[in-house]
């Protein structure tokens, strides 16, 4: 009876320690959910998302004072019969080029028209209609008084950005922070009817300023030509590297191929060096004029805007940017027991969570290498301050595997790239431990 009373008592008191426990950590949740302090912290959040994902989308910092009003880029795509110059360029030309279509921003009828083949997509301008929609993934279109395109700014989404298809090749719902390896960077500046300027700041000619463009092909940009004015690796081929994501940055060191700088240092050098907007920007690094003469001699070392339409955007840029998860890949593309193998080889003999560390699959850290140490040329890192290549993460690299792989696509595929490791290494894989580490790779 005692020892029956001893255990029912046992049990009130356990229950009772369990009640209390739980009362008074629920009643701490509540009172951290409701505070002051929290409720500005979760505000502050959503609102830096909503207004980064504007920046990145739709923001020109003023750059159309280049495009539009210096290069006058906005006439090549209008055509010599709506005011501008030349052809002009027609819907099917520019989703040729790997521009994309924001199919969230056509209206109703719009939408209604194109799938019925109403929409005359060989008119140019039907491209300028899709301007005025603000439907064209990383262009925005100025227009004038009588409503005809005047100028011409670019945004981030230009090539960080992509669409679904899920309307039509090229239309479709945006896919932010993805690479746009169909974009043909090169080839739709190069329609610009005044380069002068860029032919002024590299001490070259129009007619060479157009090769170069040309010659970088779809899903590349040179982003260190106005660096150091190099077109041209030693073996001919274009300088120019794949455009990388944007997404899967949360937790990443340095940014880019060759690791410029964190992701806010390159937010700002693109923003004021590449898409030429107004703002300010520092890296006394670009006053060296042995690696950097472009920059050296062009100032862009120091740059000083009034007003500043960059710097005050790029907090929430930033916060966005971080935001953006590494997509999922697809069910079903990609054996999921090999997968499970592989992510064997992956941490063990493969060796290649040395530097991929998970769950960030580049270094917590100063994540650069030298060329030496991973096996390739000097190049484009000699073309960077540090003069190395960074770790790049690797989730969602199934989302950027046209154009082939490394900062120069070099490697056509991943077994390119296992093989590359196998052989600077030495691990000695076999061909199956080779297959089951590509698996796991496509399931990041």
């Amino acid at each position: 009876m005692w020892r029956r009373l001893s255990l029912i008592v046992s049990a009130i008191v356990v229950a009772l320690v369990f009640l209390f426990t739980t009362a008074g950590r629920s009643a701490q949740e509540d009172s951290l959910a409701v505070s002051s302090a929290d409720q500005a912290i979760e505000v502050n959040g959503n609102s830096m998302i909503t207004e980064g994902r504007r920046t990145f989308r739709f923001d020109t910092f003023g750059d159309e004072a280049f495009w539009g009003d210096t290069l006058k880029l906005h006439q090549a795509i209008a055509g010599a019969k709506l005011g501008g110059v030349g052809p002009g360029v027609s819907p099917k030309s520019a989703l040729s080029m790997g521009l994309k279509v924001d199919a969230d921003a056509l209206p109703a009828n719009v939408v209604s028209a194109l799938k019925l083949g109403q929409v005359n997509l060989d008119d140019p301008a039907t491209t300028l209609a899709l301007l005025k929609l603000n439907s064209v993934v990383g262009l925005t279109g100025f227009s004038n008084a009588q409503g005809n395109l005047q100028s011409l700014g670019i945004q981030c989404a230009l090539c960080h950005s992509t669409v679904d298809n899920s309307f039509a090749p090229g239309i479709g719902h945006r896919l932010d922070g993805w690479a746009n390896r169909d974009l043909n960077v090169g080839a739709i500046v190069a329609l610009a009817p005044n380069l002068q300027p860029v032919a002024d700041l590299l001490g070259v000619d129009q007619a060479a300023v157009r090769r170069v463009l040309n010659s970088w092909g779809p899903g590349h940009f040179d982003a260190e030509l106005f660096m150091d004015g190099k077109a041209f690796r030693p073996d001919g081929k274009t300088a120019a590297t794949l455009i990388p994501p944007a997404f899967g940055l949360a937790g990443v060191n340095l940014h880019t191929w060759t690791g410029w700088g964190s992701v806010t240092h390159w937010n700002a050098f693109v923003a004021n060096l590449e898409m030429h907007g107004k703002g300010t920007f520092y890296d006394p690094r670009l006053n060296d004029a042995a690696q950097f003469p472009v920059a050296a001699g062009a100032g862009f070392g120091n740059v000083r805007n009034d007003p500043d339409l960059i710097t005050p955007k790029l907090a929430s840029l930033h916060f966005y940017q971080l935001a953006i998860p590494a997509p999922q890949p697809p069910q079903g593309s990609f054996d999921e027991e090999a997968a499970e193998r592989g992510k064997q080889v992956f941490n063990g003999a493969g060796k290649c969570a040395n530097c991929h560390v998970p769950p960030l699959f580049t270094e917590p850290g100063w994540n650069m290498h030298t060329p030496s140490e991973i096996g390739v040329d000097d190049f484009q890192a000699n073309r960077a301050p540090d003069k190395a290549y960074r770790t790049s993460p690797l989730k969602g690299l199934w989302t950027h595997t046209k154009g082939g792989f490394y900062h120069d696509g070099r490697f056509a595929d991943l077994l390119d790239v296992v093989n590359h490791y196998d052989q600077v290494f030495t691990l000695g894989l076999t061909a199956q431990q080779k297959s089951e580490l590509i698996q796991y790779l496509n399931s990041l």
